[in-house]
């Protein structure tokens, strides 16, 4: 097809998905069943309900059912910024002199200034549905927490978030966008909760962790009456609403005629990525078609590139379920790093299956090249993005490169799926050369996993 490509590809209402996949269903290997910690047997819908929400916690044990039908009231909420536009980076790939097509889908205009809120007005909904007073939930950036805000704000749930405390310090503008919107916002680790005085006494003046903000939610939810936790990445059920963002993207792509090559994604406990890349997965599983699908990683926090396929607890706490994924060990603390919504010690087991299985390939990159990128983009492209999916960014732009050393015309498309503009402090110290780029030790992540738990 000849047509000219906009620079913005829109899809119209009647086109926005009416269901989420669920990329499970077309994989041979299935991701190993989440375990329950007290009896390491694969845990069940009721025992996970005091957690989740019960359709939550269904959609979550689901491996066989290919789609769900997005309720009404969620698709009439999602029109308020969906569907989102697939862009044509023409303005980069002028600067970059490649003879790529590059294309980025843009989750960036809502409130959360990312892909959050996808997966928090969906477990907001079921959280009301179910009668529930509210929901805790942890946050590492803050997008995750301010969707979550904004979504318990919309059907008047209480919401309880723990942000990682370095991130807390870091982003005080996100913290503020959480409290206008009703949420109670602590910094983890905390003195609020059993876990959290017993990690600040392991390890003190820590500043934290999504695995430490994340056991302080989920006993924040099983300790108070009519509360449950919401999780904002790593759950299947998180990576089946977000792929919203992949359905949107396959359906512009083919609107157009376009066929993708290569997809990218930032990946921290995988809700992004996962979402992007799903159908896409679907398709290469079934047949259908071949992608180059990369997921890019902190070098920081290296799950998919260093760390070791093993079951593990989804949080420091060891409260969670264990789920059997690419992990650094549970009590990994990342270094205090920009990227706070990368900053997990594990990825998500749907992702982890995948590129256990060759379906996907994985990348870790230096936060002072990853700025160095987002500072070319911001320039030539007019957006000025988050540290998460700047990492995203800079594979993409080595991706161009390549062809421009080649002459292949390959078309990339990458998902921007944060907005920068609570990330200042990150900018001024990459502006300033302040920047530091942290690579753990063999010995350092050595250690971490001689305490992965022995699992048969």
């Amino acid at each position: 097809m000849n047509r000219e490509i906009p620079y913005k590809i829109y899809l119209e209402e009647s086109e926005m998905p009416k269901q989420w996949y669920n990329v499970r269903a077309d994989m041979k290997n299935k991701p190993a069943p989440i375990l329950n910690p007290a009896t390491l047997k694969p845990i069940t819908v009721e025992e996970l309900s005091p957690i989740f929400c019960t359709e939550l916690a269904k959609q979550e044990l689901d491996e066989t059912t290919p789609y769900f039908d997005i309720p009404e009231e969620i698709r009439e909420f999602y029109k308020m910024y969906r569907p989102a536009p697939l862009v044509r980076a023409y303005c980069l790939e002028k600067k970059l002199g490649t003879p790529a097509h590059i294309y980025y889908k843009f989750e960036g205009n809502n409130i959360s200034g990312s892909h959050k809120l996808n997966s928090a007005i969906a477990q907001a909904y079921y959280a009301k549905k179910q009668g529930l007073k509210g929901v805790t939930t942890e946050t590492g950036a803050g997008q995750w927490g301010t969707a979550l805000s904004m979504a318990c704000s919309y059907f008047d749930l209480d919401c309880q978030v723990y942000m990682v405390k370095v991130s807390y310090e870091q982003k005080p503008f996100r913290r503020e966008v959480m409290r206008t919107y009703g949420a109670q916002v602590t910094p983890s680790p905390s003195m609020k909760t059993e876990v959290g005085r017993k990690i600040n006494a392991e390890f003190p003046g820590t500043t934290g962790s999504l695995g430490c903000a994340i056991s302080e939610a989920v006993e924040a939810a099983t300790t108070q009456e009519g509360y449950r936790y919401v999780l904002g990445s790593v759950l299947s059920q998180v990576l089946i609403h977000q792929t919203v963002i992949g359905l949107e993207t396959k359906a512009a792509l083919d609107k157009y005629g376009i066929k993708a090559d290569t997809i990218i994604g930032c990946a921290g406990g995988g809700s992004n990525l996962g979402g992007l890349i799903s159908p896409f997965a679907g398709e290469i599983l079934r047949g259908e078609a071949d992608y180059e699908i990369i997921a890019v990683e902190p070098a920081s926090c290296p799950s998919l590139t260093r760390g070791r396929y093993a079951y593990d607890y989804c949080d420091t706490g060891k409260i969670c379920p264990l789920a059997k994924m690419y992990t650094l060990g549970s009590g990994f603390i990342p270094s205090a790093n920009h990227a706070g919504g990368l900053r997990y010690h594990g990825m998500s087991s749907i992702v982890s299956q995948l590129y256990d299985d060759g379906i996907i390939t994985a990348r870790s990159v230096e936060q002072t090249e990853v700025f160095k990128a987002a500072e070319m983009f911001a320039r030539v492209e007019g957006i000025l993005p988050a540290p998460e999916s700047s990492h995203a960014i800079k594979v993409a732009i080595d991706e161009a490169l390549k062809c421009k050393e080649t002459g292949e015309e390959k078309n990339i498309v990458f998902g921007l799926t944060g907005t920068g503009y609570f990330d200042m402090v990150a900018y001024q110290k990459y502006n300033d050369g302040e920047m530091t780029d942290y690579i753990p030790t063999d010995e350092e992540l050595a250690k971490s996993f001689a305490t992965l738990p022995k699992v048969d």
